[in-house]
């Protein structure tokens, strides 16, 4: 499971140069268990990750309204915005890798 969502993050990091950051966060989520802990199911991590990412996207968004408002500078909106694409391109480089796979097991002969 650990190796999967490995490979996962390296091809998230070849993906695009802008969701590097965005696969930091992963791989810190990610990261080989140490002896005598509990580990974390793909499931949650992948859980986490999708919180972390609705998150900022929101993040993004609320920052572009305050910008309308003009309770937010250009600085901090175009920072917000700029996160939120970047998860943006990480979790479509995640969704195109998972088609991929299930597309090879589907040509799988039984």
């Amino acid at each position: 499971m650990i190796s999967a969502a490995s490979s996962i993050s390296s091809v998230i990091d070849h993906a695009s140069p802008i969701a590097s950051s965005s696969s930091a966060a992963i791989r810190a989520t990610v990261g080989a268990p140490s002896i005598g802990t509990a580990q974390v199911s793909f499931h949650d991590t992948m859980a986490q990750v999708a919180s972390s990412a609705i998150d900022t996207l929101k993040a993004g968004e609320a920052s572009s309204i305050a910008g309308i408002q003009g309770k937010a500078s250009v600085q901090q909106v175009a920072e917000a915005v700029m996160a939120a694409e970047q998860t943006l391109q990480t979790a479509i480089a995640i969704r195109d890798k998972v088609v991929a796979a299930y597309q090879e097991i589907a040509r799988m002969a039984i």
